[in-house]
C-alpha cells in the first residue's frame, strides 16, 4: 500500500513541477536580475530586445526604446458596461 501512495506522491510532484516550469517559461523576466516584474510595475525595452525591470533601469546607460506596464492575466478579458440609454 505504501508503494501506491509513494507513486501517487511522485506523480503529484512531477505534475506540479511541470506546471510551474511551463508558467515560468511563459513569464517575462528582467535581463539583469532575472526577477519577474510585478503587476503594475513598469518594464523597459531596449533596442537589442533586452527587457529590464524598474529596479535595474538605473544601471543601464542607454535610454530605453519603449516602456509599458505589466498587466495581470485578466487584462483584456474584462467587460466595461456602458449606459446607452437616451436622456429623458
Amino acid at each position: 500500500m505504501d508503494s501506491v501512495q509513494d507513486a501517487i506522491s511522485a506523480l503529484e510532484r512531477a505534475l506540479l513541477r511541470r506546471g510551474v516550469d511551463q508558467m515560468a517559461a511563459q513569464s517575462e523576466r528582467c535581463a539583469r536580475c532575472r526577477r519577474t516584474p510585478l503587476i503594475g510595475e513598469r518594464v523597459y525595452a531596449y533596442d537589442s530586445g533586452v527587457l529590464v525591470c524598474e529596479l535595474c533601469r538605473a544601471l543601464e546607460r542607454r535610454p530605453p526604446v519603449s516602456s509599458r506596464l505589466v498587466h495581470g492575466p485578466e487584462f483584456g478579458a474584462t467587460l466595461r458596461i456602458t449606459d446607452r440609454r437616451t436622456a429623458a
